[in-house]
C-alpha cells in the first residue's frame, strides 16, 4: 500500500506542476503586449505595438483611458492611407500617420470616440505607422507634418 501512495502521490505533485507551469505560460502569452518609446518633438509616449491585422483593427477600442503619454502604434508591413475609425472607442484622440521614414504625414486632432464607424480617417499620403495618442497632444508639444519621430521596433519589442 505505501508503494500505491508514493506513486500516486508522485503523479498528483507532477500533475499539479504540469497545470501550473502550463497556466503561468498560458497567461504569459496571453497578457504579453509588445511595447516601444515614440519620441516626437520634445514628447516621449510608452505605446502598445499592434503588428498585426487583429490587433490593428482593435487598436484603442474599449479602453477607458489613456495614460498621459500612452498610445498605441500600428506598424504595417507596406506604405498606404491607413483608414482609422473609432469603433467602440471611449476616450477622443489624436492620430499621427508617419511615412517609413518615421516622418508626420498627416495628423487629426481630438477625434471623438462619437464617431463611432461614422467617420474613418485616412491620409491623403501613404503612411508605414498609425500613432493614437491622447487627444491634446498634437497641441500640447506643437507636433506637425514632417516631424520625424525617433522609435526602435526590435524582435524584444514585438
Amino acid at each position: 500500500m505505501s508503494t500505491w501512495r508514493s506513486t500516486t502521490t508522485g503523479l498528483l505533485i507532477a500533475g499539479v506542476v504540469i497545470v501550473v507551469a502550463a497556466s503561468a505560460v498560458s497567461f504569459g502569452l496571453l497578457n504579453f503586449v509588445p511595447t516601444t518609446e515614440v519620441r516626437l518633438r520634445s514628447a516621449v509616449f510608452a505605446v502598445t505595438l499592434a503588428q498585426d491585422e487583429i490587433s490593428q483593427e482593435k487598436g484603442l477600442s474599449g479602453v477607458s483611458a489613456l495614460k498621459p503619454n500612452g498610445g498605441l502604434l500600428m506598424v504595417f508591413d507596406t506604405d498606404d492611407t491607413w483608414g482609422i475609425w473609432m469603433k467602440d472607442m471611449k476616450v477622443p484622440i489624436d492620430i499621427l500617420w508617419l511615412d517609413s521614414a518615421k516622418s508626420v504625414v498627416y495628423t487629426v486632432k481630438n477625434a471623438s470616440p462619437e464617431l463611432g464607424t461614422t467617420k474613418k480617417f485616412r491620409p491623403g499620403t501613404p503612411a508605414r505607422y498609425v500613432l493614437e495618442i491622447p487627444a491634446g497632444s498634437v497641441t500640447r508639444y506643437g507636433i506637425k507634418t514632417g516631424d520625424k519621430a525617433e522609435f526602435t521596433i526590435t524582435k524584444e519589442n514585438t
